[in-house]
């Protein structure tokens, strides 16, 4: 009797359904690989749940840098830059569409499965952001089927792969997030524990009424926390504060009922 072949298996998940389908099938051919293609962030995790579920679960996904792009909007985002997003859900709503959000969330909910970008265009700021979600790999829509092979094998055996001309874009933007988490931990430190719980409610969405009845503090008392919570981190709105707070890794806080709280 020959050895069985170990099979590698990948999930495409590509919204360009004639994509999707004829690198499934390109991918398909290969004695040892078997694959699946979903449309969306949604299906691919109904992929991933299902496959768990039988016992057969996925080794490789290879996701679309631009999952969940709308509609007629590639084209834009390719002169100006901007990029329209269906934005990342809530606890409890659908589940994400972005595709370094789909990276982030696979990452975090299945950790054996190996993600791998796939792009049309090389952008250092999207490879570093996809590295940091938790991504093996960046490898361009045109490369060979061969060398797309190597990528899959490679990261399986736990390697990185990116294009070698996006190396350095990648270091300057992974060094600069690195710089930028570390002023913002510095400014975060600089809050009193008060504000700082203050500030764990405003990443959590709370408004100023809400934070008051949480903390059992009076409204008057928490905008002058907020205010002092702006003024030393250098911001001027919430939304500044909350994305300088989770550069610096601070979390919501629990919005499970309150236990006991902190004294004024």
């Amino acid at each position: 009797m020959g050895v069985p072949v170990v099979r590698i298996r990948v999930l495409v998940v590509d919204d360009h359904r004639i994509f999707a389908e004829s690198l499934a099938a390109a991918l398909a051919a290969e004695p040892d690989v078997e694959v699946a293609a979903a449309g969306s962030g949604p299906a691919a995790l109904r992929c991933l749940e299902r496959a768990a579920a039988e016992g057969r679960g996925y080794d490789v996904m290879l996701v679309d840098a631009e999952l969940g792009v709308l509609a007629g909007a590639r084209n834009l985002a390719g002169v100006r830059g901007d990029r329209a997003v269906v934005p990342a859900p809530r606890s409890g709503e659908a589940a994400p569409v972005d595709g370094i959000s789909l990276v982030a969330g696979v990452r975090s909910g299945r950790p054996s499965v190996r993600t791998v970008v796939l792009a049309e265009k090389d952008d250092p700021r999207r490879a570093a952001l996809a590295l940091q979600a938790g991504a093996s790999g960046w490898v361009a829509k045109d490369c060979s089927l061969q060398r797309l092979l190597t990528v899959i094998r490679g990261v399986l055996r736990d390697e990185t792969h990116l294009p070698p001309a996006l190396l350095t874009g990648v270091l300057r933007e992974l060094t600069a997030a690195r710089k930028h988490r570390t002023e913002s931990e510095q400014l975060v430190e600089s809050l009193t524990p008060r504000e700082r719980e203050v500030l764990r409610c405003m990443v959590a969405g709370l408004g100023r009424k809400a934070v008051a009845e949480r903390l059992y503090l009076s409204p008057h008392t928490v905008r002058t926390h907020m205010q002092n919570v702006l003024g030393k981190l250098g911001v001027h709105s919430t939304l500044a504060a909350v994305a300088l707070a989770r550069r610096a890794g601070v979390g919501p806080v629990d919005l499970e009922p309150a236990g006991q709280a902190l004294g004024g």
